[in-house]
Parts: C-alpha cells; structure tokens; sequence
C-alpha cells in the first residue's frame, strides 16, 4: 500500500469547517481582506460600545417630564410620554379602539399570507381591495354605525403612516398590472400609446410635486364649492405615481418570459385574458417579487412627504412633538424612536418577499 502524505497547502479540517472555518472563508480568507475585516471590527468598536451605552445603559425609560431624564443617556421617557400621539396622532382619545381594531384587522388580513396552507388567497385578496379601504373609511372617519365622525384632519402617526401605505400597495398593484399589458399591447396601439404616455409622465415628475399639486393646484381646476378632501387627493396622488413604477416592475417581468410559453398558450387556443391569467402573469409576477416588494419599501418610507401639504405621519407627530417647549432638545431620541419603526415594517416586508420568493421557486426543480 503506497503511503499518502497530505499536501502542507491543505488546512486541517478544524480550520475549514464550523464556526472557525465559516470565519476563516468569509473574514480572513486573504490578507487584503484581513485587514478590511480588522478596520471594520476597530470602527465597531468606537462607535457601538458608545451607542449602547447612550441608548440602554445609561437611559433614562421611566417618567412623566423631562425632569425624569438625569443620567445623561437617552431619554427615552419623551417617546413614552407621547406614544399615544405617535400612533394615533390627533384622534379623540375616545376613539383609540377603533385605530386599535384597524391594527388588529389588519394584521388579521395579513397572517394568512404566511400560511402556506391557506387556499383562499384570492378572495383574500379581493377583501384586501376592496373591503380594507372601506373598512379603514368607516373605523376612521365614522359618520356611521354610530361612530362620531372624525375629520382627516385628526388623523396622523403610525396609524396614517399604515393607511397610507397600505391603501398604496393595494391599488397599485391591480393599476400597475393594468398599465404593463397595456403598454405591452402592440395590437392595440391606442391603448399602448395611453399607458405610455401615463406612465412616462408620472416617473417623469417627483411624488414631492405629486403631492403639492393635489393639494394646492387640484381644487383650483374643480367646480367653485366643490369639497374634496385633502387625505383622499394624497391617496389618489400617491396611488397614480405608485401605479406607474410598478408598472415597468412587471413589465420587466412580463418581458423575461420565454417566448415559447406564449405560442404554447396559443397552441392550446387560449384566448388572451386565459393566456395572460393562467399562464403569463403567475409567471411574471413570480420573477419580479423582489421588485415589487421594492416599491413597496419604497412608497412605506415616501408617507412621510405628506408632512408637505399639512397631514402629519410617524415622523410628522415626531417632529411636532419636538417644538413642545417641554421637550426641547431631544430630536436625537424621536428620530431614532421614527427609524426604528420605519426599519421594523420594512425588513420585515423584505424577509417576507425573500420568504414568497424561496416558496415559488419551482423552476428548476424535478
């Protein structure tokens, strides 16, 4: 039997797997990266010891007024003090269970999505847009059933941060879809030239100018005495602007498939709408999952420009709450407070789409 010497480049299985063979590949596998790794680990040091020790050791939770916060770290005690107008912003404190059963409403709507068991996602989905938006109208505006009515005017902090976000999403999607076969239509050049020219106007202009002109521009084209509420021609802003991104999200999508799924469809004498119900659009939706939860983060983090015509979200109460002579000087805490919460919603959409995407992931599997 020949005898076998193990080569001196090969590294001993102790160094090549496990935790210390995960550090070894992925933090000092050369010596260029050796010290990125150390500069990284030195910056890590000066800035997160420091970090934490403002934000939990030496914080300050407990208490009614800023003579509470004495030990020099965050005071924490601001957030807590004005939590209710974070998330409910001007809305009668009589009310608060009607914000609170939206959440749970929604949150309800929204579990079934991670079960895969679930069977009903299309009717789901169309509670999702059509009773969710009429569902926040009556709990939020009231005027019926009994419930005092509340002007959008009161509305603001987390709760309106959420339906404006998710109202967005909602009426988006379906629009967006829309607007990608239409631009997608060769054999109807009307209805192509159209969805063109909307989409190209809308992504052609900032949301920020979207915003001012419902707001301000909007009322002066309609009838004298005409009403039309200011929340609702944010929504109708932000839902038009959404609707042409997501358009060119599926189109990308409704690009990337083969050719031969179409004359596959034709084939088995399809006609259109059966076509693109059953065969493209699952398909093309599957592929831009990552682009369309994009958009989503994106228009999550935009609510906060509606600060511009007078409606105040999340950050919008924080930043009100800070000229409360009572609580000068700790924007550093409420800012922080509006990013926690703004990173909380957005990766959690992001693991969800990661989640939806490694589920549906059925093209390569035997």
């Amino acid at each position: 039997m020949a005898d076998f010497t193990p080569s001196p480049d090969l590294a001993p299985p102790s160094l090549t797997v496990g935790p210390l063979g995960w550090v070894r590949t992925n933090l000092f596998p050369d010596p260029f990266n050796s010290v990125l790794t150390l500069i990284a680990l030195y910056l890590v040091y000066l800035t997160l010891p420091p970090a934490i020790d403002w934000a939990l050791l030496k914080a300050d939770w407990s208490g009614t007024s800023r003579e509470a916060c004495v030990s020099g770290g965050a005071c924490w005690v601001f957030v807590h003090a004005r939590m209710n107008t974070f998330l409910y912003g001007f809305f009668p404190e009589s009310g608060y269970w009607r914000v609170n059963l939206l959440y749970f409403v929604t949150i309800a709507l929204l579990i079934p999505l991670f079960v895969k068991q679930f069977k009903y996602k299309v009717i789901l989905a169309a509670i999702n847009l059509v009773a969710f938006p009429l569902l926040v109208w009556i709990l939020m505006s009231g005027g019926v059933f009994g419930l005092s009515h509340v002007e959008t005017s009161n509305w603001g902090g987390l709760s309106l941060t959420l339906i404006l976000a998710a109202i967005g999403c909602v009426a988006a999607l379906p629009f967006g879809v829309l607007l990608a076969l239409g631009r997608q239509a060769t054999n109807m050049p009307a209805v192509k030239t159209m969805c063109v020219v909307f989409i190209e106007f809308w992504r052609g202009v900032p949301l920020i100018t979207v915003l001012f002109m419902s707001s301000v521009m909007l009322p002066l084209f309609l009838p004298e005495g005409t009403s039309f509420d200011k929340l609702l021609r944010a929504m109708i802003g932000i839902t038009l602007f959404q609707s042409a991104y997501m358009a060119e999200v599926i189109r990308g999508g409704l690009q990337a498939i083969p050719k031969g799924q179409y004359e596959a469809a034709d084939a088995m004498g399809l006609t259109y709408w059966k076509k693109t119900g059953l065969v493209i659009l699952p398909q093309a939706l599957k592929i831009v999952i990552p682009g369309i939860v994009n958009t989503f983060i994106a228009l999550f983090k935009d609510t906060t420009l509606v600060i511009i015509i007078g409606l105040l979200e999340v950050l919008g109460m924080v930043q009100t709450a800070l000229n409360d002579p009572n609580w000068l000087g700790y924007s550093t805490e409420g800012y922080v407070f509006t990013a926690a919460v703004f990173w909380v919603f957005c990766f959690s959409m992001s693991r969800f789409s990661q989640r939806l995407e490694a589920r549906l992931h059925t093209g390569h599997k035997r």
